[in-house]
């Protein structure tokens, strides 16, 4: 009996992608899964080194020289279409057949999407389960978590998703356990005191991504790896359970502030 290839993994980063050192030291790394490649769109990309110990070869496709020689805006998304063709040409050689985008900070365009159809994940901080009234997720966007704890939100998750081209509505694979929020921020949000709820919502924010982007970034290429996850009408199958499924706590989930004195 023949035993599979590993799954093909790039991951595509702007400056840092959190969990991407808990991937590589994955003992299922070139058994199940290979990250064969990383592509971050900012040269000050801080995984450098880290994938090199790890022998994963790095190409940078600076977004912002790019868009700097074309005179155009980043939000440009015909110019950024432009981008994502020639992303899609790196990635090529690599032959990719799982893309994660992981601390990824631009919107992916038709380029990419058609070429890698079905094939492309975003990690997500923000629980895009939650929905608004229209039915789309309630927090979405660069500033997710700030949002939530603004909001008034008594608790944080990540999630994973596939990429369609509406941004962070794709079918839901994966979300992380509640992160709750501390109840001392509820004292801010009375105060008005807007700096400390931004600066709360980053300490937030920073614990979430630490704590269950490497556990989501594992389980997400694992799932993968098996054919486990399938869409059916617009939603995410997994292993024959409609997404997403939750990753149990791990031994990081307590607030920020709970080890602070007085806190």
């Amino acid at each position: 009996m023949l035993t599979p290839a590993p799954l093909r993994v790039v991951v595509l980063s702007t400056t840092r992608a959190p969990g991407l050192a808990d991937l590589l030291a994955d003992p299922d790394r070139g058994r199940v899964f290979e990250v064969v490649g990383c592509l971050a769109s900012d040269p000050a990309w801080r995984d450098h080194a880290g994938a090199g110990v790890a022998g994963v070869p790095v190409a940078v496709h600076d977004l912002a020289a790019f868009c700097a020689r074309r005179a155009a805006p980043r939000r440009d998304l015909a110019a950024r279409a432009v981008y994502d063709a020639q992303a899609a040409e790196l990635l090529r050689p690599w032959r990719p057949e799982l893309i994660v985008l992981c601390g990824y900070l631009n919107i992916v365009t038709a380029p990419l999407l058609e070429r890698y159809a079905g094939r492309i994940v975003n990690l997500h901080d923000a629980d895009l389960a939650l929905a608004a009234a229209d039915g789309r997720p309630r927090y979405r966007g660069l500033h997710a978590t700030r949002d939530a704890v603004a909001a008034g939100e008594p608790e944080t998750r990540s999630t994973v998703h596939l990429v369609t081209a509406e941004l962070d509505v794709g079918p839901l694979v994966l979300r992380s356990a509640a992160f709750p929020v501390h109840p001392l921020v509820a004292d801010a949000r009375r105060w008005g005191a807007t700096d400390i709820v931004r600066a709360y919502a980053y300490a937030q924010r920073e614990w979430m991504l630490r704590a269950s982007w490497g556990p989501l970034l594992r389980e997400t290429v694992r799932l993968f790896a098996a054919g486990s996850v399938r869409t059916l009408g617009g939603r995410a199958v997994i292993g024959g359970v409609l997404g997403p499924l939750e990753l149990p706590a791990g031994d990081d989930a307590a607030p920020p502030l709970a080890g602070v004195a007085g806190a």
